[in-house]
Parts: structure tokens; sequence; C-alpha cells
């Protein structure tokens, strides 16, 4: 059977696609490539998918009509670097059975979602 099997990428416009590319550089440490864009190769992550409803805030204070999730090793150090590039966060969740989670304003309006999962327990 044909099927999916992952996020092949986020693709969106911005008004300067370079000064983009260059605030993800900066605040959220992205490898930019010559063609503009960046890969992230990651075995043990899984992507998820989820459509919301028209009227949903969660992706406030952007317009944007999508929010993009990153998977962070490592939320308080990506926090601390956004702060220091004068990124305020929009807020944050310590505590859940899926992780930690932030919430920043990228150049282009679009809201970030950083999630650093929860450690697996060990096994019993």
């Amino acid at each position: 059977m044909a099927k999916v099997l992952g996020l092949g990428g986020i693709f969106f416009k911005a008004e300067d696609p370079a000064a983009v590319r260059d605030w993800y550089a900066r605040v959220l440490g992205f490898d930019i490539h010559s063609w503009g864009g960046a890969i992230f190769k990651q075995p043990k992550t899984t992507t998820n998918w989820s459509p919301f409803a028209a009227d949903t805030q969660y992706f406030a204070p952007s317009t944007a009509p999508f929010m993009i999730n990153f998977i962070v090793d490592d939320i308080d150090g990506v926090l601390a670097k956004a702060a220091a590039e004068g990124v305020e966060a929009l807020g944050h969740q310590d505590e859940g059975g899926m992780g930690r989670f932030a919430w920043l304003l990228d150049p282009a309006g679009v809201k970030i979602e950083l999630w650093q999962p929860a450690k697996a327990s060990p096994e019993a």
C-alpha cells in the first residue's frame, strides 16, 4: 500500500527570506545550505501531523494559518540563545507527559513551537 512516511519539508513565504534564514541560523542554530534551506536527519525522532480547527487560538499571536514545531535537545539552551538574540519566549510548559514546550515568533510572524521530548523512563 502506498503511504506517506513522514514530513518531507516545511516551505513558506516570507517578505525577506534572507533575513528569515539568518534569524533561524542565529537564534535556532540552523545549518543553512547554499541553496537556502536546512536538512535535518534524526533517526530516532518522529514527526507529528495534526489539523487544527479553523478558529483555534493555539497559533496566536501569529496570524499565519500554520505553526512549526521543532524537536530540540536542550530547550533551556535554545531559549537562552534566543534571548541573547533579543527574542522573547511567548511562554513555556515545563511539565507534562510529552515533555517540555516553549514558543517563539520568527521574523515572518510564524509561531515556532520548541519541543524537548520527555526522556523515556528506564525499563523495570
